[in-house]
């Protein structure tokens, strides 16, 4: 069964990218360090925790960072003017609440939104950007808003806003990858015996550049890496091109340059064993994930790439089902504890 209070606690831990120290962190620590025989944080602030077995060595991923904005420029009216950590769609902003994480502690700020009373006809049709995205924190002028903590730097994320939609489905920010990394989690808590030698890592600044990665698998050099983020399921829009569902089990990418075959074999053998469905998706390309940099890491590992399918991603209502993340922890474990040894060339 999904634990939501965990789950609710580990999506609202702050973590903009970069400022995963600000929360995240210890919550990772936290939960893994009784299950695992050693943690550590390493100076771009991964947290790595590694299970020990005599092989093979295997690196599983989730990235704890967090898309968000990070103050620019405070006017003399003391609005905040923004700019975008990672890849933050400006037009979700409109009218929506930012949590700030000030010199003096957090700070709610909302982003205004001129009433169609007081819009001439042409701005009606004008989406909302960057240069016209400003944020009213309640201050008074510039003076006020610098007493309050803000400064040129001080970054932000969607506030808070965890709902539970029907007995199966939620939606709130940062399902992106919280999800995953809560499904990392509880993997490793439900591990039982294993061959493999793991090792679990939250990564940092994925959301601008795959960069925890990048160090992490330098450090570990796995010979198998296994990303754990989300991706698309089916939605309003798609055109059809989207073949995930909702409901429909964990994801993984089928084939493509940034897909193992032998690995994927694997992970299908195993879903079947257990009677777990498995949806795919084409990845004709590298993909966005940790498992990009992983793949090419030293001499090469074999890399895939395991997802939890939602809704609307990179807004403030990502929308998952809980039966695909409770699949999806059943998956990561079982793959965990049947990985043997095996001849990792294509």
């Amino acid at each position: 069964m999904v634990n939501l209070e965990l789950l609710k606690k580990i999506v609202e831990a702050p973590g903009v990218s970069g400022f995963e120290f600000l929360g995240i962190k210890d919550v990772v620590i936290e939960e893994l360090k009784p299950y695992v025989d050693e943690i550590k944080v390493d100076k771009l602030g991964n947290v790595i925790a590694h299970k020990k077995g005599s092989g093979p060595k295997v690196m599983i991923a989730a990235h704890m960072d967090k898309i968000g904005v990070m103050v620019n420029h405070i006017d003399k009216e003391g609005y905040l003017h923004i700019v975008p950590v990672g890849g933050v769609d400006p037009r979700t902003l409109v009218a929506q609440r930012i949590r700030f994480f000030t010199d003096k502690g957090e700070r709610i700020g909302v982003v205004g939104h001129i009433p169609p009373h007081l819009q001439k006809p042409e701005d009606r049709k004008k989406a909302a950007d960057w240069d016209t995205i400003v944020v009213d924190v309640g201050a008074e002028g510039k003076e006020e808003a610098e007493e309050m903590g803000f400064r040129v730097g001080t970054v932000g994320e969607f506030a808070p806003a965890f709902t539970q939609l029907t007995e199966n489905r939620i939606a709130t920010p940062y399902l992106d990858d919280r999800v995953c990394l809560y499904a990392m989690i509880e993997a490793a808590k439900a591990l039982e015996s294993h061959e493999a030698d793991i090792y679990f890592v939250a990564s940092v600044q994925e959301e601008v550049g795959l960069r925890g990665a990048r160090v992490a698998s330098y450090a570990i050099d796995p010979e198998i890496g296994i990303a754990m983020d989300v991706t698309f399921a089916k939605q309003v829009g798609d055109k059809g091109k989207i073949v995930p569902k909702l409901g429909g089990g964990p994801v993984m990418d089928a084939v493509g340059p940034n897909i193992h075959p032998k690995v994927r074999a694997f992970a299908e053998e195993v879903a079947k064993k257990y009677d777990i469905p498995l949806q795919a998706e084409a990845s004709p390309r590298p993909t966005g994930t940790d498992a990009n940099i992983m793949q090419i890491n030293r001499e090469g590992v074999a890399t895939a790439v395991l997802s939890i399918p939602i809704r609307y991603m990179h807004s403030q209502v990502e929308t998952a089902d809980i039966r695909d993340i409770d699949l999806t922890i059943k998956l990561a474990k079982h793959l965990l504890e049947e990985l043997k040894p095996m001849d990792l060339t294509p």
